[in-house]
């Protein structure tokens, strides 16, 4: 018997011909590469790598080696970007200044139903955007209600974001005027008592003319017709005896 007895072999697939446009491009850090004259976004891991990109008339799909990430399709408009309302709400959830501390809740739950949540959320989004501590400026907000109570507290945040002053220093600012109120000045009492009758406001300046013009005022001033000349005489000789 023979030992060696032929294998029946099996035909190979065919692999079908892969003929999309295929590039290798860079994830910028916006999460975007650039294809085709569009930019198309991906997943924020991805960042700083190198990805497929195939494309067909229909289609553009970017891959990490042989897995697929996304598909979009394709566009023959140039200076589009694809999926950035889906990603970047993604890396918006994950980073650290979304992230609520324990702090921050309490202050959402101490200022429900008192302040507008998204003018809340808008108004510590612009606090974090500045140069100051967004931990620091909710422990001072936190410190506030304490001191002045969360309603008072609610309607101060809403008019210091309406003028678009960011931080608690402008908030406590707002509460120390609606706490301590400015109160109006008495007005003035002069000696004479025809003075206080003039009125003010509207100013009269008829009324303190004919005041003035009074001939019948009492004066000590006796009126001068003539004004005293302040020209000095220099031809008049001066004090002492005269020259001969």
């Amino acid at each position: 018997m023979d030992r060696f007895q032929p294998v029946a072999l099996k035909p190979l697939p065919v692999i079908p011909y892969d003929y999309r446009d295929t590039a290798e491009l860079l994830v910028h850090k916006d999460l975007r590469l650039q294809f085709d004259g569009n930019r198309y976004c991906v997943p924020h891991r991805y960042v700083g790598r190198h990805l497929i990109v195939k494309a067909d008339s229909s289609s553009v799909t970017i891959y990490d080696r042989v897995n697929e990430i996304v598909s979009y399709a394709r566009s023959w408009r140039r200076g589009q970007t694809f999926g950035a309302d889906r990603f970047e709400a993604e890396l918006a959830d994950l980073r650290p200044a979304a992230k609520r501390s324990r702090a921050q809740e309490r202050l959402f739950l101490f200022l429900d139903s008192l302040c507008s949540r998204a003018i809340l959320e808008a108004y510590l989004r612009d606090i974090a955007e500045t140069d100051r501590a967004l931990s620091r400026q909710i422990a001072e907000l936190l410190e506030l209600i304490r001191q002045y109570g969360p309603e008072a507290v609610a309607k101060a945040i809403e008019k210091a974001s309406a003028a678009r002053a960011f931080g608690a220093d402008y908030v406590a600012n707002i509460l120390r005027q609606q706490q301590s109120p400015r109160r109006p000045q008495p007005p003035l009492i002069l000696r004479d008592p025809l003075l206080n009758e003039l009125a003010t406001d509207p100013l009269s300046l008829l009324e303190y003319d004919a005041f003035i013009l009074n001939p019948g005022k009492e004066s000590d001033d006796t009126p001068r017709t003539k004004a005293e000349s302040t020209e000095s005489v220099h031809n008049e000789p001066p004090s002492g005896d005269d020259p001969d």
